[in-house]
Order: structure tokens, then C-alpha cells, then sequence
């Protein structure tokens, strides 16, 4: 059947448009105005001191971890139950992630289980605030200077989150974003790295862009100015592009939140009553970013809802399967089904389910209802 109501729709249109004609109307296509505009209000968004706009969250978390002095021999403590980026961005330090098991109600790491996973090799710890929801920033700081590490924040999926008064980057070295196709904010490919620290973001100015220390849009904005390499750096530096169509979606954060959090309170009361599903939990005093809004299936029947749904015309998608059981960790890290028990069972009951803010009411009325017939 032609799909019918999609998984995710961007909600980009003319003033996306309009910025981005401003931009080709301009001379500078790569690192300029619009990058620093953005990062500026972004980082203002956040209530930060600095904001580093990149080519995507991997690149963001590569660059912290970095920037910390992480490398080969290192070992970052991390969570199993997210997408394989998170890991990867560990890996291309040359340090080794090491993984704990998860809350089985939340999906985020289990704080509680961080102390034992510690070794003389470990030099930070690298939380993931899964589907929206933050992790335990209170007990990881507290856990963090108890053995005098850094934390770096992947919150990809939590750029409007908050829990008990603390917002992303605001207990950590750096936070870091996913402007991917279908996060809450867009430019198809993107990301960006938040921090109060000031040494921290001019270290991490210089590794953006091959070490050098002014980018073209410097270069050519008046009298030529030569440029120098003072540092090893990569390329990972936001565009001009990329800027100019994130900037208008900015003042739209709060609007689509809010309608985010109704279509999840509808979901709720049309859900609530099908046996075979259940809910992922909040935690007290949090303000839930809503990036997705999963669902847990009894063991064994994920996959066959999830190809149902799709006979339906509904696209949903996995959130995802533990990292340690993917083929390339399994054959080089030696992990096997069981390690990490909640984790995998998550990776085996969760479904997402379609969630976008200009997706109409009744559309999840008909998910419900095809939901409702599958697993009667």
C-alpha cells in the first residue's frame, strides 16, 4: 500500500527559502554571517556562553572529546541503547567506549550503574538523552567530579529538554546536536556543539576548520588577511546554507514543542487501552523535548507491528537496537546477547511511531486504530 501517513515531515517553506536566496545573493557560501548569527542565537536558546555550528552531531562529539585531551588507550563510559554515532565519535578519538546498561522505564543510561563501570582508564562520560527525555545530569556530575571526569552531553534528540532546572550543556563540558532530517530543528545535515567554556570553544574554533584561524569569511571581509595553521584540525564546519535555513525555524522552537507535547497527549489517550503496548516513563520536575514518540511492544511481536503498519500505509521505525549487538562491535569487541539484557530488550520492543508537528490530529487516530486492529 502507498504510504499514507509518513514517519516524519519537515515543516521548512518560505522563509527557510528567503534565507537561503539572501545567502546566494551574497559572496560567501561557506563559514560567514549567517554561521555566526546562529550560533549566537542558538547559544542564547540554550542559555550559554559559546555555541560552534558543525556538519553534524558526530562531528560534534568527535571534536569534544578531542578538544578534552581523549585518545587512544582512553576509555569514555557510555549507553548501549542509542544510534551508532554516539560509539563511533568515541572510536575515532581512538578511545574505547565502554557501555552500561540502561533504565529499563526511561532508556537512558543508569546512572546507578556508572560507579562500577570506572577504571584508571576511563576519562569522561558520555550520556545520551534518549528520545527527548534527559538523562540524570545531577548523579553524572556528581559521579564526574568524584573521579575527576568530563562529560560530554550527546542531546541530539533534546534541544528544548530540561530536567530538574538544568538544561543541556549546563552540567557538562559540551553539549552537542543533530540538525539531521528529522530532528526538531533541520538543514538536512548539521549540528552544533554548546559550552561555557571559553578556552574550550576557542580550542575547539581552531579544530573546527583544519586548525586555522580564520575562515574565508574572515579572510575576504575587507583587506585580505593571511591566515595561519595553529593547530591539528579537521573539517567540520557549518556552511552559510546550513545557517540561513535553521535560523528562521529557531522562532519556531516553542510553537512546535507545544504541538509536539498535544499530539503525544492524544497519542496517549487513544493508546492507553491496546493491550500489548506500553509507555516509556518521564521523570518528576522534566520538561520532555518530544523529539520521537516511542512505544513498547511485547517481545517477539515489534517487527511484525512494525510491517503491518506499513500494509497499513503508516511508516514507523526502530529506536533503536543495542550497539553491542551490531556486527561490528560483536566481532571486535567480543560482546554477545545478554551483556546488557535491558538495553537489547529495548532494542527488541520499541517502536516509533509517525510524529511531526504539522502531522494532523487525525492521523494519530488512524495509527491508533490500525495499531488497535493488528494487535487485537
Amino acid at each position: 500500500m502507498k504510504e499514507e501517513i509518513p514517519f516524519f515531515r519537515h515543516d521548512l517553506g518560505k522563509p527557510e527559502l528567503d534565507a537561503i536566496a539572501k545567502v546566494f545573493a551574497g559572496e560567501i557560501l561557506t563559514t560567514g554571517k549567517e554561521v555566526a548569527d546562529f550560533e549566537v542565537r542558538f547559544a542564547d536558546y540554550l542559555n550559554q556562553q559559546h555555541c560552534l555550528g558543525v556538519t553534524s552531531c558526530t562531528g560534534a562529539l568527535h571534536l569534544a572529546l578531542l578538544a578534552l585531551g581523549i585518545g587512544p588507550g582512553d576509555e569514555v563510559i557510555t549507553t548501549p541503547a542509542t544510534f551508532v554515532a554516539t560509539s563511533l565519535a568515541i572510536l575515532e578519538t581512538g578511545a574505547r567506549p565502554v557501555f552500561v546498561d540502561v533504565e529499563p522505564d526511561t532508556g537512558n543510561i543508569d546512572a546507578s550503574r556508572v560507579d562500577k563501570a570506572i577504571t584508571k582508564k576511563t576519562k569522561a562520560i558520555l550520556p545520551v538523552h534518549l528520545y527527548g527525555l534527559m538523562a540524570d545530569m545531577k548523579a553524572l556530575r556528581d559521579i564526574a567530579d568524584k573521579h575527576s571526569l568530563s562529560i560530554v552531553e550527546d542531546a541530539a534528540h533534546c534541544i528544548e529538554g530540561e530536567r530538574e532546572g538544568v538544561r543541556p550543556g549546563q552540567l557538562s563540558a559540551a553539549a552537542c546536536f543533530s540538525f539531521y532530517a528529522t530532528k526538531n530543528i533541520t538543514c538536512g545535515e548539521g549540528g552544533a556543539l554548546v559550552t561555557k567554556d571559553s578556552l574550550l570553544n576557542e580550542k575547539l574554533r581552531l579544530m573546527r576548520l583544519h586548525g586555522i584561524d580564520k575562515p574565508a569569511g574572515d579572510r575576504h571581509d575587507g583587506e585580505f588577511q593571511h591566515w595561519d595553521m595553529k593547530t591539528f584540525g579537521w573539517k567540520y564546519n557549518m556552511d552559510n546554507i546550513q545557517a540561513a535555513i535553521l535560523i528562521p525555524q529557531l522562532s519556531r522552537m516553542e510553537s512546535n514543542l507545544q504541538r509536539r507535547q498535544h499530539l503525544a497527549q492524544v497519542y496517549f489517550e487513544k493508546l492507553e487501552e491496546i493491550p500489548g503496548i506500553q509507555f516509556l516513563s518521564t521523570r518528576p520536575e522534566t520538561h520532555h523535548a518530544r523529539h520521537l514518540f516511542p512505544i513498547r511492544v511485547e517481545a517477539g511481536r515489534r517487527d511484525l507491528v512494525l510491517h503491518a503498519l506499513k500494509k497499513y500505509g503508516i511508516s514507523a521505525m526502530v529506536n533503536y537496537r543495542a550497539v553491542t549487538l551490531l556486527k561490528y562491535f560483536r566481532e571486535t569487541f567480543g560482546y554477545e546477547p545478554g551483556m546488557f539484557p535491558i538495553a537489547e530488550a529495548l532494542g527488541n520492543e520499541v517502536l516509533s511511531l509517525p510524529f511531526y508537528p504539522s502531522m494532523p490530529e487525525e492521523n494519530v487516530d488512524v495509527v491508533a486504530k490500525s495499531l488497535r486492529r493488528i494487535l487485537s
